[in-house]
This record gives C-alpha cells, sequence and structure tokens, in this order.
C-alpha cells in the first residue's frame, strides 16, 4: 500500500508535459554543410521528414511549415549567423497561428532555449523534449512510466539552473531561502536528487521482479527472440506473422513500442519460442534517453537471438542500421548475441524483384507473408546452435513412462508407432539438462541423432 502510494506520487503530472491542448509546430532544421558534424548518410530533407513524422506522432499536433536553414555550427548560443537567425524570426513571426518551433537538434542548453523562446514569442523543444513527450504519450506500464520520468531530470535540472540565476537577477543578490541557510538552487537540486533515488529504487524493485519472471521462464526452457529495430521499421508486424497472434495491433507511427512485450510462437519443429517486441530506435536519440530505458533494454542481452529487422524500402535504411548496431553495441551485449544476428529485410512487397545485397539478410513482407518459412528456419537453426538443443530420434515402448515424459520436458515433434511390436520411433527437440535426465532415468533407450 506505502509502495503503491510512494509509486503513484512519482507518476504525476510532468510539470515539462507541454500539456493536452493542440500544438501548430513550425520545424526548424539547421542544416550543417561541412564539417564533421555533417552527417554523409543522409540530407537535410530526410531529417526534416523524420522530424514531421515525429510531430505528427503526437495527437493534436501538425506541422505549420518546415523551414531548413544552413548553419555552420549548431551549437552557438543562436544555433545559426547573425543574418540567417533575423530572416528565420521574421519567418517564424509571419506564420499564423504557430505555438511551437521544433527545432531539429539533439538537445539545446536552457540559456539558448531562454534566448530563442524570447526571440520567437513560442515555446521551443529539441530533439530530446519531444521525443520525451512522445515516450510520455505512450508509456502504458509502470516500468515504462518511472522509464520517462527518469529521463526527465537532466531536463528539469537546466531548467532550475536558469530559473535560479532569474531569482538571483530579481531578488538583486538575496540568494537565501529564509532561515535555511540553502540556496533556492540547493534547495531544488536536493529534491531533484532524492526525486532520482526513488525512480532508481522504484525501477530497481521491478527489475528484480522481471528478473524473477525470466528465471521461471529459463526452467521452462523457453528460447527467447529479440526482435529489435529502428523505430516503424515493422517489428510488431513481424511478431505477428510469426506467431499468429491476432490481439497484436501494429500502429504505424514511431515508438508504438515503448515496452517489452513478449509473444508465443511456434518454429518448424514445433519447438515454442518467446518472441520478444522492443523500443524503436531513432537516429540522434540522446544517449542519457537511452540510458533511462536501459532497463527495458537489458532482457535484450538475456535473449537466445536477436531479430534485427530493417525497413528495406526507406531512403535513410543504411542510416538506421548503422544506429541500431551502435545502440546495440553501447549495450554490452554478449559478443555471440551480436554475432548471430539475423537481419531481416523487411516491406520487400513495395520493391520489385528485391535481392538483399548483404549475404546473411532475408527478405521478407511481413505484410504479406513473403519469406516467412525461411526466415522461420533460419530463427530454428540458430537457437538449436545457442541453446545446444538436440534433435534427436529415439525408440520406446510404448508401455513405459518415456512418451509421457518425452511431451513434458522435451518438444515432441512426430511418432512413428510400430504395432507389431508395441515400440514407437519419437523425434524430439531436447536441451541439454533434460538429455542428461532422459539417459539416467533411461539407460537402456535407443537413441539415434539427427
Amino acid at each position: 500500500e506505502e509502495d503503491e502510494a510512494a509509486l503513484e506520487e512519482l507518476l504525476g503530472p510532468s510539470p515539462l508535459a507541454p500539456g493536452p491542448g493542440a500544438q501548430r509546430v513550425a520545424v526548424v532544421h539547421p542544416a550543417v554543410k561541412w564539417g564533421p558534424q555533417k552527417s554523409p548518410l543522409t540530407t537535410a530533407e530526410l531529417q526534416v521528414a523524420e522530424a514531421v513524422a515525429l510531430v505528427d506522432t503526437l495527437q493534436n499536433w501538425t506541422v505549420l511549415d518546415k523551414i531548413i536553414i544552413p548553419t555552420k555550427n549548431p551549437n552557438k548560443k543562436f544555433v545559426f549567423g547573425k543574418g540567417n537567425f533575423q530572416v528565420l524570426t521574421e519567418k517564424i513571426k509571419k506564420l499564423p497561428h504557430v505555438t511551437a518551433v521544433f527545432l531539429n537538434v539533439e538537445r539545446i542548453s536552457s540559456l539558448t532555449k531562454k534566448e530563442l523562446e524570447g526571440a520567437w514569442g513560442v515555446p521551443v523543444f529539441d530533439r530530446y523534449t519531444v521525443v520525451l513527450h512522445i515516450f510520455r504519450c505512450n508509456a502504458r506500464t509502470k516500468e515504462a512510466k518511472l522509464q520517462v520520468a527518469l529521463a526527465e531530470i537532466p531536463l528539469l535540472r537546466s531548467n532550475l539552473k536558469n530559473e535560479a540565476s532569474q531569482r538571483d537577477q530579481q531578488r538583486g543578490g538575496s540568494r537565501y531561502i529564509m532561515g535555511s541557510g540553502e540556496t533556492f538552487l540547493e534547495t531544488q537540486n536536493r529534491v531533484l536528487k532524492e526525486r532520482e533515488l526513488k525512480i532508481r529504487n522504484a525501477l530497481e524493485k521491478l527489475k528484480r521482479k522481471r528478473a524473477l519472471l525470466r528465471t521461471q521462464r529459463r526452467k521452462c526452457e523457453f528460447p527467447m527472440v529479440s526482435v529489435m529495430g529502428y523505430t516503424n521499421s515493422g517489428k510488431t508486424t513481424l511478431i505477428k506473422a510469426l506467431t499468429g497472434e491476432a490481439g497484436l495491433q501494429p500502429r504505424d507511427q514511431l515508438f508504438a513500442t515503448l515496452d517489452i512485450t513478449a509473444h508465443a510462437g511456434y518454429l518448424p519443429s514445433h519447438m515454442p519460442v518467446i518472441y520478444v517486441d522492443t523500443i524503436g530506435f531513432l537516429t540522434d536519440l540522446p544517449h542519457n534517453l537511452v540510458e533511462s530505458f536501459s532497463a527495458t533494454l537489458e532482457e535484450v542481452a538475456y535473449s537466445d537471438l536477436i531479430v534485427h529487422v530493417r525497413d528495406i524500402t526507406h531512403p535513410e535504411t543504411i542510416l538506421q542500421k548503422a544506429t541500431v548496431l551502435s545502440v546495440l553495441r553501447n549495450l554490452n551485449l554478449p559478443s555471440h548475441l551480436l554475432d548471430s544476428m539475423v537481419e531481416v529485410h523487411n516491406k520487400v512487397d513495395l520493391i520489385e524483384r528485391y535481392k538483399p545485397a548483404e549475404d546473411n539478410a532475408l527478405a521478407v513482407s511481413a505484410l504479406h507473408g513473403h519469406g516467412l518459412e525461411k526466415l522461420k528456419q533460419e530463427i530454428e537453426k540458430k537457437i538449436l546452435t545457442a541453446t545446444g538443443k538436440k534433435i534427436l530420434t529415439v525408440n520406446i515402448n510404448l508401455e513405459g513412462p518415456q512418451l509421457s515424459w518425452l511431451y513434458k520436458e522435451a518438444t515432441v515433434r512426430e511418432v512413428e508407432v510400430m504395432p507389431e511390436d508395441g515400440t514407437a520411433r519419437v523425434k524430439v527437440i531436447i536441451g541439454s539438462s533434460a538429455f542428461g535426465r532422459y539417459k539416467n532415468l533411461f539407460p537402456n533407450s535407443e537413441i539415434f541423432m539427427s
């Protein structure tokens, strides 16, 4: 009860949320023309298209205008040079009913934010703020909501410095809160630190609970496949196709999946497998935003296999692949998981006669079922290698307990009954520990390796 109340307090309305009302947004993209900050794998137009897709994901948010302005260094105070900044300010002021500007950079400092909002007269959001708001709107479980609250802490901290300097100016240097010997900044920082600690503790409890569930799943020896990929690449649609789970409703929007969800399916040999649907990735997704969701992504380290889904029709598919691989490398996953990864080129129904350039990639249309059988066979092959499971044929006496034992402890693929002598030839997939138990229990059983 006490825990629940404390949790509810942590998950109250966010002071950073832009509010439920409609937003009419001007998307402003600083186009870096040359130098180390220019990305070779993309164009300003494609980056703007992704920014627009982010805005479109939010209910009641619409894009009024898209403005691309060149800059040499997007990290300076006003982001743009003096002349370009003036042109941009005039453009924004002329936009009818504009309520916000989305500046398409990873993160702006609180000082830059204050200056830009002063010049443009409307709130200014960066990618961190917009993505965080999408996360906030999509968070369904307590764990996802806590992870969003944790990701808000750095923003609250930088807003605080701004607020403190304003108060200092207004009060003419009287910095202490009456009688406490603590400045406003110190008090608020302490409150934030306490909040962060409470959130981390609550997440730790949920993490322990998740570990317990994982142990139970391990006992059942269900192999686990993590399905990962860039946001909106078709992960949920693929899982729906692989499992035939009608209740799964894929949504065509960025970050539709924020929590990890598990779905049971069967491989060609009738081996049960659990597919795990994970959060999507985004280029320039701020590092501490990924950090906040490490509790969710941690589950991936315990998989037997990773399936990387790519939207092969997307103009930035190469950059998207690089983004996903970079995030996976930063998760410190076991090397065998990265080496055995299956790459799926999805949405091939939209490209005529598509053939993957990569040798190990599989062409699939999750929507139309093309290439699914081949994918299932590949997953099965890799799962058998990863889990050390074996495919065997055993001869058994039908009067004995072997058959019911095998049904309980292994995956029975087929049973061929020999009526003339009351025996059966049983093809099974069996884990190494279960195989050891079988040999101890039935030492005289005939076993043939497949």
